[in-house]
């Protein structure tokens, strides 16, 4: 998984991309299932708009972010933090 900044040029900034392996995803989706009492036991494919789920990308947008560990991706740029943010929306 690679969390990087995003190439969006819009006035609030460049958003935020989270980019995930097919396993990646796939552990992601038994994760969710299993925290909601669905337990799924051997081989399973994962489609994405009925092709295979190889790889994903999300767009976090500019007025969001993303916490990875203790770095925290904000979505309207690297140098803004939290009340500048603000300020832009207001």
């Amino acid at each position: 998984m690679e969390v990087k900044y995003g190439n969006g040029e819009t006035e609030f900034g460049p958003g935020v991309l989270v980019e995930m392996t097919g396993d990646e995803v796939a552990r992601a989706i038994d994760t969710y299932l299993y925290a909601h009492g669905i337990i799924i036991r051997g081989p399973r494919p994962i489609l994405l708009n009925g092709a295979l789920c190889t790889d994903m990308e999300m767009h976090v947008d500019p007025s969001g972010f993303v916490l990875t560990g203790d770095t925290r991706f904000s979505g309207s740029s690297p140098e803004t933090n939290e009340t500048d943010r603000q300020r832009l929306l207001d």
